[in-house]
C-alpha cells in the first residue's frame, strides 16, 4: 500500500481534487439521484471488490489495479465529501438570517 501512494500519488491527489470539485457542484445538482435498487448492487459491488482485494484473490498486474482502483475511489470519496461539506459550509454561511 505504501508503494501505491509513494509511486501514484499524483493520480491519488488528481482523483481527491475531482472528488473535491464533484463534491461542490453535486450540491447545486438537483437530479433524481439513483435508485435504491441499483445502490444496493453498486455497494455489493464494492464491497466484493473490497473482500477479493483483502483476501487477494486476484493476483499480479490485475490485483495491483484493483488495489489502485480501490484507493483511488477512496480518495474521489472523501474529495466528494470534503467538497460538498465546504459548499455548504459557504453557502450557510453566506445566507442571510431567517426572520422570526
Amino acid at each position: 500500500m505504501t508503494y501505491l501512494v509513494t509511486f501514484h500519488w499524483g493520480w491519488l491527489l488528481a482523483s481527491l481534487l475531482l472528488g473535491l470539485a464533484m463534491g461542490w457542484i453535486a450540491v447545486v445538482q438537483r437530479g433524481d439521484g439513483v435508485s435504491k435498487v441499483l445502490m444496493r448492487w453498486l455497494a455489493v459491488l464494492a464491497a466484493a471488490l473490497v473482500a477479493a482485494s483483502i483476501a487477494r484473490i486476484v493476483p499480479g498486474r490485475f490485483g495491483y489495479w484493483l488495489d489502485l482502483l480501490l484507493v483511488m475511489f477512496a480518495c474521489y470519496l472523501v474529495g466528494c465529501a470534503v467538497g460538498s461539506w465546504l459548499r455548504d459550509w459557504v453557502v450557510s454561511r453566506n445566507a442571510p438570517p431567517a426572520t422570526s
